[in-house]
């Protein structure tokens, strides 16, 4: 009797196991077995090859609606869906308010598997990485994602700069080939060959030779019309201008990445950009185009889709932009030399650094699938993934030629339904617009920075980048903290200054006021901050 209560007990007890078992075993979605080295291992992922998993899994991430509103019907996750077994259910946020939607999430608990192309912030990464939300990424990235491995073991800048203080990776950055250098540097400085011609002048090589070529562009009617109606050097805001011509006074010769700070040569220290002498240089020479109407007047107003409205009627005797047959329809344009300052430096200061931004994609601590989703990122930093992201599906958005080039088909560039290029690819793919995960290469990029054009131009200028390009460095929350105070104190001054240094509404007469005012608001405090993240950053080196 006693034996066969027994039996009754150990069979409940067996059916109350397998319950609680199978209960596991949906929650987690995975089925495990023992590996050879006795570990736990996916039955239902594949570390290598395609498919990623066997039996199809469904994941949610979040990312931004722009050029393409809407990413669950898209010919390049359609493709990638059929090739990885992983089904991304997007759930889109407008630009508008994205940074505060995000934050909400992520404080509120309310959070998808992954973020992919919001644009986290440092500080997104350190307080909600610190607070288990977003998962360190450093092992999984050894294991589970060889191209991306592979870039960083190449270039350990981009390593130290998506690692935290902490020592942990919370994000896939969104990087650029440092050999691309047309992308490398972005806005560059374009001259009208036909002004050229029309004026018999030579190209400058100076800032002196520049100045004058303005002032016979301005002047003297090189298209011919009779009318005064040249415009100098175009631009939308000053940001881009500063970064290109401070090279001539030696400044800037650590990349964009760092537009208020570099290295003193001379002492070997870091050095605040914005109250050097060479600094003030600057803003005195473009204090003197602008003030003899050689700098586009609304330069402060102006923004990029009327520069390039106005740019369709080739008036423009030099303007800073990705490309003028882009953006304006225009080939007349030649890349610009560097151009040497007074004091003999000739630096092409407007050069960026690899790693474009470190919070392009993060994965939560609500992903159940980590292994597989590294894996489905990872490809994208790949050749066949940078083919797939920026070109689409061979035979439907572009064509391979037999030297193994690609270009676009006649479905983006000569769409049926009467798209722009600009519509069709928006169509097809997601990559214009967002600060994406991946890198971005020469052979499958086909954006501005990808014309021949663009590429000639940036041949001018590559023996005159910065010897040494720093990425962006990292603050702990603490400094974090100072420096969206203290320290967007201090820019937003030097911003406001620096704007009314170059139209004149500010007298020179006032450097020396200009300079205190800045050290005032707390500069010792923001260059001890950077001094220390600069120190992180070669502890990192070691």
């Amino acid at each position: 009797m006693k034996l066969k209560k027994y039996s009754i007990f150990a069979v409940l007890l067996l059916l109350i196991f397998s319950i609680l078992s199978a209960c596991n075993s949906e929650s987690t979605g995975k089925e495990e077995e023992k590996g050879e080295d006795g570990e736990a291992k996916t039955a239902n992922f594949n570390e290598e090859g395609f498919p990623i998993v066997n039996d199809k899994i469904k994941l949610t991430f979040v990312a931004p609606s722009d050029a393409a509103p809407d990413w669950n019907d898209i010919l390049v996750y359609n493709k990638y869906e059929e090739m990885t077994n992983m089904d991304i259910e997007w759930e889109m946020i407008s630009k508008d308010g994205l940074k505060e939607k995000t934050n909400l999430m992520l404080a509120g608990g309310d959070y998808p598997d992954a973020f992919h192309s919001v644009g986290l912030s440092t500080q997104d990464l350190i307080t909600y990485g610190g607070q288990g939300v977003l998962i360190p990424l450093n092992d999984l990235i050894d294991k589970y994602a060889p191209n991306l491995k592979k870039i960083l073991d190449e270039n350990p800048d981009i390593k130290r700069g998506i690692t935290m203080p902490d020592g942990n990776i919370y994000s896939f950055p969104r990087i650029f080939d440092p050999e691309f250098s047309s992308v490398m540097a972005g806005w560059k400085l374009w001259i009208n060959e036909d002004f050229l011609k029309a004026l018999d002048m030579e190209e400058p090589t100076t800032l002196d030779e520049f100045y004058e070529y303005l002032k016979a562009a301005k002047n003297d009617d090189p298209n011919g019309n009779g009318k005064a109606d040249e415009i100098g050097l175009s631009a939308s805001g000053d940001s881009n201008i500063i970064n290109l011509f401070k090279g001539s006074f030696g400044l800037g010769n650590r990349g964009t990445a760092h537009p208020y700070v570099d290295m003193d040569p001379e002492k070997d220290e870091l050095r605040f950009i914005p109250i050097d002498d060479g600094y003030k240089e600057t803003l005195q020479y473009l204090n003197k185009l602008y003030s003899e109407g050689l700098i586009i007047e609304d330069l402060y107003t102006v923004k990029s889709e009327q520069t390039n409205a106005r740019g369709t009627d080739g008036l423009f005797a030099a303007t800073l932009t990705t490309s003028p047959e882009s953006g304006y329809g225009r080939e007349e344009y030649i890349g610009a030399q560097t151009l040497e300052g007074p004091h003999g430096d000739k630096l092409y200061s407007n050069y960026r650094a690899p790693l474009v931004h470190t919070g392009a994609f993060a994965i939560t601590d609500k992903n159940q699938y980590p292994e597989e989703t590294v894996r489905w990122l990872d490809y994208f930093y790949g050749d066949e993934g940078s083919k797939l992201y920026f070109m689409g599906v061979e035979g439907e958005t572009y064509v391979e030629n037999e030297d193994g080039s690609v270009e676009y088909s006649d479905l983006i560039n000569n769409n049926p339904d009467g798209l722009s290029y600009v519509e069709a690819i928006s169509k097809y793919m997601t990559w214009r617009g967002v600060t994406y995960p991946g890198i971005v290469k020469e052979e499958y990029f086909k954006g501005s920075e990808g014309l021949e054009s663009s590429k000639a131009a940036a041949e001018k200028f590559v023996n005159d980048r910065p010897e040494e390009i720093w990425p962006p460095f990292n603050y702990t929350n603490e400094e974090s903290e100072i420096m969206s105070s203290v320290g967007t104190d201090i820019e937003d001054y030097v911003t406001e200054s620096q704007a009314k240094f170059i139209t004149g509404k500010t007298s020179f007469d006032e450097w020396d006021k200009y300079v205190e005012t800045v050290k005032k608001v707390g500069l010792d405090q923001y260059m001890e901050i950077y001094q220390n993240a600069y120190d992180r950053y070669l502890e990192q080196a070691q």
